[in-house]
């Protein structure tokens, strides 16, 4: 059996601009010349902040304008903004009731994050509606709604998976009977397929190319799966799984077919290698342990090591990883929990006290080369960069800071 070389070009190309969840390439990283440098005496200029709504959406961003959402009065939101002033340029509110189950402890506002294809924008609320809508003035083209189109299931935290574009279609989860994935027309909402009765968690998943196939690589509630995006069909899958069946983070991959993926609770940590022969795909495991734990947020891949804030309820040291051994180079507790984007060799973080940070990693820790307090509630969105001006949200604000 013999492993195959997984290359580093995206299955997708959508927009230009940070159009999809994970940014351009959907994996939290951009070139070192796309994104600031150093700040010291000349701290990041506030150029706009204004309050938004609850919820934990990404900002995406495509020429002057924003696009998230956010939830107020009972009621979801689709709001694009002016990037220049963060006006409202347009915005599209529904009524969203919450499950007699939902978990109200993290907040009531959408976690999944819109994705834009030209002047399409697909966004999926907490309670499982779906919208495409035109993205220049907010008129609204086609919906749908998981539990009553697909007789999906609502997690108690709610519905999170970003969707996906592959080709003519857009992927999301409605977490129905035989229907847990499905892939609808951009055009018009219609369903290509619908597949499998895994429990949906809450991650989003990653496409990759992988053997010359596209696969898109879905962590279910109990195994992470390598789905063929054109069929739904089963190409591979790996066991990983907790006590309490979540598995929310974003899968990381090496370009030798090597996946790392942890989950918090009692789920910990591993690395496997996809190996393919005559068509057929299989996974060898590498190593696996519950020293690094990902509850929610997420991490990035420099070279053969992995850098993300690890632990789920407890402390949440930011912590470098060896990808191919699951060694633990470093533990830092220079930061709390954050999200980050890797700008080159160099990490701007925004923790969940509202820091924003600017760190390179070293041999033994992490550089923190500036620091400076920009917001007050709870961060858990990554920043959304273009050029040297950064979009930042917590569960009350939206701001733009221009870095020096």
């Amino acid at each position: 059996m013999r492993s195959a070389v997984l290359l580093l070009l995206p299955p997708v190309c959508v927009a230009a601009g940070w159009t999809r969840f994970g940014g351009p390439g959907g994996d939290f990283q951009i070139p070192a010349d796309q994104g600031p440098k150093a700040w010291s005496r000349n701290e990041p200029a506030k150029v706009w902040q204004r309050d938004l709504g609850d919820g934990y959406s990404s900002i995406l961003s495509s020429g002057d304008r924003l696009y998230t959402m956010y939830r107020r009065d009972g009621r979801e939101f689709v709001i694009a903004l002016d990037a220049a002033t963060g006006k409202t340029v347009w915005e599209h509110g529904y009524e969203a009731p919450l499950m007699e189950s939902f978990d109200r402890n993290i907040g009531e506002g959408p976690r999944a994050t819109p994705l834009l294809i030209n002047n399409r924008l697909f966004t999926v609320g907490v309670t499982g509606r779906m919208l495409c809508l035109n993205a220049a003035h907010g008129d609204v083209i086609w919906t749908k709604d998981f539990r009553q189109d697909f007789g999906g299931k609502i997690r108690n935290s709610g519905y999170s998976p970003s969707p996906i574009a592959w080709k003519d279609t857009v992927i999301v989860f409605p977490g129905a009977p035989d229907g847990a994935v499905a892939a609808l027309k951009q055009s018009d909402g219609s369903v290509v397929w619908k597949k499998h009765s895994d429990v949906v968690s809450y991650a989003t998943p990653l496409l990759i190319r992988f053997a010359n196939r596209d696969q898109m690589l879905v962590p279910f509630s109990a195994r992470l799966a390598a789905l063929d995006p054109g069929t739904g069909d089963t190409l591979w899958s790996h066991p990983h799984t907790n006590d309490q069946k979540v598995n929310a983070m974003l899968p990381i991959w090496h370009p030798e077919g090597i996946v790392f993926y942890a989950s918090g609770y009692s789920g910990g940590s591993a690395a496997f290698q996809i190996l393919e022969a005559g068509g057929q795909f299989t996974t060898r495991e590498l190593w696996s342990h519950r020293l690094v734990r990902v509850h929610f947020s997420n991490g990035v891949r420099l070279g053969d090591i992995v850098y993300v804030s690890s632990g789920d309820h407890g402390p949440t040291p930011f912590a470098a990883i060896e990808i191919r051994t699951g060694k633990i180079l470093w533990r830092d507790r220079q930061v709390a929990r954050s999200a980050l984007v890797a700008i080159g060799e160099r990490f701007l973080m925004i923790d969940e006290d509202g820091n924003l940070v600017l760190a390179s990693p070293g041999a033994t820790g992490l550089k923190v080369e500036a620091k400076t307090s920009v917001l007050t509630g709870v961060a858990w969105t990554p920043p959304t960069i273009q050029g040297q001006t950064v979009f930042m949200r917590d569960t009350r604000q939206i701001a733009a800071y221009r870095l020096p």
